[in-house]
């Protein structure tokens, strides 16, 4: 990316189907990314296989094979990103699930359900979950996305979304109390 090139101009013609764009973008994104996918792998289970640089390769895989973008600016160009690294891990979950009937895979939720202590949930139960709150509430269930999985701030998410910060806050505190409440439901079997 040339030095007069801003990451929003870059970003719209990427947007305008310029595939080198992307590539142009990669190098100044790839930092932000890596630090997106080191906190992903620091809730994943301790013997996980994929590394911070694989997940960043994987998404980035993903980025190129998107036939319509939809990014409007830096922080949606981060969603966009973490959304593929969640989607990543949970099929990588998945198909050692399939492998390992009746294994686990745990992931710390933080802060994206407030508990007491520190819960460590099942990656496939909190996307099941997540799934659910979309079709609840569409709006929450993006929020989850943009807050816990690409880190970004009240203002950011705001700013993705185009509401108000105060509608980003009760609509993460709703998010977080429905999460809670269906994580810690027994399993329907």
């Amino acid at each position: 990316m040339s030095s007069g090139s801003s990451f929003g101009e870059v970003l719209a013609r990427w947007k305008n189907g310029d595939q080198q764009a992307l590539e142009a973008l990669m190098p100044v994104a790839y930092d932000e990314l890596r630090r997106v996918a080191h906190n992903y792998l620091q809730r994943e289970r301790p013997d996980h296989t994929l590394q911070s640089t694989a997940l960043v390769h994987e998404a980035y895989l993903r980025l190129v094979d998107q036939k319509s973008v939809q990014v409007q600016d830096r922080a949606h160009f981060f969603a966009v990103a973490a959304r593929l690294m969640r989607e990543i891990l949970v099929d990588h979950a998945r198909r050692r699930s399939t492998r390992k009937r009746g294994q686990q895979y745990k992931i710390s939720l933080d802060d994206a359900v407030e508990t007491p202590r520190k819960e460590e949930l099942d990656l496939l139960r909190l996307d099941d979950c997540l799934h659910e709150l979309g079709r609840v509430d569409a709006q929450q269930a993006r929020i989850v996305e943009l807050r816990f999985f690409a880190g970004l701030s009240i203002e950011e998410t705001s700013q993705v979304l185009q509401i108000s910060p105060a509608s980003v806050k009760r609509y993460w505190a709703a998010a977080r109390g429905w999460l809670y409440r269906e994580m810690n439901r027994p399993k329907q079997v």
